[in-house]
């Protein structure tokens, strides 16, 4: 499954887009990320600070923490985008 970052999310990542193995649901999948990438932000975020903060897009629509995962091929971490 591909996980892609956008603005904060990719600079605390450090990628743009990973393939990770798929988890049972996205709050699986929020725990392992912020687990695994110890990288922050310029402004001392680490990723897990970010998810928490953000919105996901599986396949296109808009998903809780409590969505499944099962045949996802994608997932979009959005954090609030500043600006109009």
């Amino acid at each position: 499954m591909d996980v892609h970052y956008f603005a904060a999310a990719r600079a605390a990542a450090g990628v743009a887009t990973e393939q990770v193995p798929r988890p049972a649901t996205l709050g699986e999948l929020i725990a392992d990320l912020g687990s695994r990438h110890k990288g922050t932000t310029q402004g001392g975020m680490s990723l897990a600070e970010v998810l928490a903060r953000c919105t996901f897009l599986i396949d296109g629509a808009r998903s809780d923490t409590s969505a499944s995962l099962g045949s996802a091929q994608r997932v979009d971490c959005l954090p609030p985008f500043a600006g109009g």
